[in-house]
Formats: C-alpha cells, structure tokens, sequence
C-alpha cells in the first residue's frame, strides 16, 4: 500500500531555521507527485521536532505550518489543499474537538493526525471517534512511526472516502428503483375474465424504466383495454414522457374516450410534453368487448400484434396502421379503427421493437417480425410467464453476439378463456 502513496518530505521549519511558514515546492520531486502536510502548531519548539521528523524519514514531502485555525483555514481551502494535516489541539483561537471539527468541516478530504500531550491520550482516543484518522502523542513519536501514520491515515481517509461514495451510490440505485418501479403499471382489472402478464426491461443500463409504456384497465361496462407503445429515444427524458402519455391514456380510458378521439388527446399530450418537436411515439390500443369474442385496435405507426392460437393458428394481425403520434402537423392524422374476431380461447401478445429489432448476424440482418412470429409459434403451448420469458431469451440469445438487445423491450400478454 505504502507504494501508491508518495511520503515524500521537504523541510520546512521556524524561524529559527530561516525559513517561512509556506515554501515552494522543489522544482522536481525524486518520485511521483509531492505529499502535502499542513501543521497545525503555535509551539515553535513542537514543530520544529516534528520538521525534523519527517526530514529523517521522508525528506521529499511538503511540510507547510499554521500557528492558528484561522490560518489553517485559509490554507485548507487554497487551490491546492493538503493531503494529511497534523493538527495540535491547543491553538490560540480555538480547543479540543471543536477545533478537530472545524478542520473536519472546512477539507473533508484531507486525513487528519491529531498531536497529543503525553496526558492526554484519551482526548487522541475521542479525536478518533469523532473524525481524526489517527493520534499521536508528543515526546513518544519515532521517526518511523511518524511516517507510518500520516501514510496510514490518508490511505485510510481515501478508503473511507470511497466507501461513502460506494455506499451514496448504492442508496440513490435504490431508491431510483424504488421510484421507477413505482412508475410502472398495475393492471386496474374488475373481473378475471383476461388474464394479463407483462415483461419490461429498459434498455439504459442500471435502469428499470425505458421509454416504452403499457397499460390495462377494465371499464364499467366489462370491455377491457390495453395499450403498448414505444416513444423515440431511450434517456431519463423519455422513460418520463412515457410515463406521462402511461398515466394520460388511463386516464382519457376510464373517462370514456374511444378510438381517433382518444389517439387526438393522446398526440396533443405527447406535442404539449415532449422537449423537442423530433420526438414521436408509436402505440397501439386494443379493446376486448364484454363477451370477449372481438377486439377492436388501433394502430400509430407500432409493430402488429400477435394473435396466439395454438402453434398453426399464431399469427401476426396485420392490422392497418396509422401514423405515428407527433410526425404529421395537429389535427392532419387518422388511425383506421380494426375489429378482429376471436376464437374462444387465445391470447394476444402485444409488443415493442425492441424485442425484435437486435442485429442476428454480422451484416446486420435482424430478426424482425417474421423471425419474432416463428418463435411464438414453436413456443405457443407455453403457459404465459414461461412463453414470455422464453421469447426474451431466445430473442437475446440470437443477437448476444452481434452487439445484443440496445433497445428497450415492453410484453403485454392478454389471454382469455370464453
């Protein structure tokens, strides 16, 4: 350890020496970069054993001294902050553990040696609970053990440091985890009738929420609506515009909006919210009527949905699509509304392109939704949660060598049973 901190002293002493309390550095240290260390000490005598000290054992290091807190502080807030202060408890301007932190307070990075009287080894004890990397005490100091502890400390210090960083780090992931997964929808469902599993998972590393959005609520009159969409771009901003387009859409839903007049509302919050006018979203709305024996879609520009009926029965709705949300000027777009039959018992899958547009060979080709459609096929007698986890898989598993999933990737799997 020693070895990555340079101990390196250059003597700096009282008057007595000719010397001032602050001298340039050597214009070329022998070794690496110098170690600073500012003395806290109005006792002339004191210091001048400590400079010799350090003079025997590390002769390279910059030795700078303070006879007062307030000309300490001046120094621990220059441009060039020490790296170790040897602090004496007894200043004239300030005492004991207030004056330990103030020193604390004013260079938090700086490790802290604290000079004791040989009776008073217990305030070197509290000074260490209080902050101080280490203590030592006057007239017991062997040159090597001086050395040693200012090392020592402002390793420890550096450890410490990067302990609290690790440990700040840690606790904002959770609580954005906590924040974005609160964020996330729960289907508002009044019968069991559609049975709903979903997978999310950004494409932002160390994120759960990506800019992908999906919903589910049942209105009063038994109909059951979804919606999936997709909106450009994969940062912070647009994970919360989803989300706003997320919380509006149940919103215009449960209030009784329907169809283009629903998809107006929606492209007029996406326009009202978005940071710049190149930004857009796709989606697609479905609704189950009460007997559950169609479905009516509507769809902005997003990838079709897949209708799962036993493995020769799966097949893509190739509904017709409109434009998607924010490219044409207000009030110009119109979304064809699609009805579509059902048999008594299936699933629909609805998804983002994250989930097929991974690169599956080395000249680009991508699986696309052909390739999407083969897989649900082989893998339509999977219950839902194994059918859904195995898409994701398979999917990761074809384009891991080509850079895999960049995208984020939004599953909303709606099965009933007449």
């Amino acid at each position: 350890m020693e070895g990555t901190i340079v101990g390196l002293i250059n003597a700096v002493g009282p008057a007595a020496y000719g010397v001032q309390d602050q001298l340039p550095p050597p214009s070329a240290p022998r070794e690496g970069a110098l170690t600073q260390i500012l003395l806290v000490e109005d006792d002339d005598g004191d210091a001048l054993l400590v400079e010799e000290l350090l003079y025997d054992t590390t002769p390279a290091t910059q030795l700078l001294q303070a006879r007062t807190l307030a000309q300490a502080r001046t120094m621990l807030e220059g441009a060039q902050p020490p790296q170790c202060v040897l602090l004496d408890l007894h200043l004239p301007d300030a005492q004991g553990l207030d004056l330990l932190r103030e020193v604390l307070r004013t260079s938090p990075a700086a490790a802290v040696v604290v000079l004791t009287g040989l009776a008073e080894e217990g305030m070197g004890l509290a000074a260490v609970a209080a902050g101080a990397q280490d203590y030592l005490v006057k007239g017991l100091i062997e040159p090597s053990d001086l050395g040693r502890a200012i090392r020592y400390a402002i390793q420890r210090r550096q450890s410490e440091q990067a302990a609290a960083a690790v440990q700040a780090s840690r606790l904002r992931a959770e609580e954005n985890a906590r924040l974005e997964r609160g964020l996330l929808p729960s289907p508002l469902l009044r019968s069991d009738t559609v049975r709903v599993t979903t997978r999310y998972e950004s494409g932002r590393t160390d994120a759960l929420l990506g800019g992908d959005f999906f919903d589910v609520v049942e209105s009063a009159d038994g109909s059951v609506h979804a919606l999936i969409g997709d909106v450009s771009g994969h940062g912070p901003a647009e994970a919360a515009l989803g989300v706003c387009l997320r919380v509006a859409w149940r919103s215009f839903t449960m209030a009784g909006a329907r169809g283009s007049a629903l998809m107006l509302l929606m492209e007029e919050i996406l326009c009202a919210e978005r940071s710049s006018a190149e930004i857009f979203a796709t989606l697609t709305t479905l609704t189950f009527t009460p007997d559950r024996d169609r479905a009516v879609m509507l769809q902005a520009g997003h990838p079709p949905a897949l209708l799962i009926s036993g493995a020769q029965r799966t097949q893509l709705l190739q509904t017709p699509p409109g434009p998607a949300l924010g490219i044409l000027p207000a009030g110009l777009a119109t979304w064809p509304q699609t009805s579509v039959d059902l048999p008594g018992a299936g699933a629909l899958l609805l998804f983002t392109d994250g989930l097929f547009e991974g690169r599956t060979g080395p000249a680009g080709q991508r699986l696309g939704e052909e390739g999407l459609l083969s897989l649900a096929r082989h893998h339509a007698h999977l219950p839902a949660e194994q059918l859904l986890d195995t898409l994701v898989a398979r999917t990761q598993a074809l384009s891991a060598a080509y850079g895999g999933h960049v995208d984020d990737r939004a599953l909303v799997h709606l099965e009933w049973n007449a």
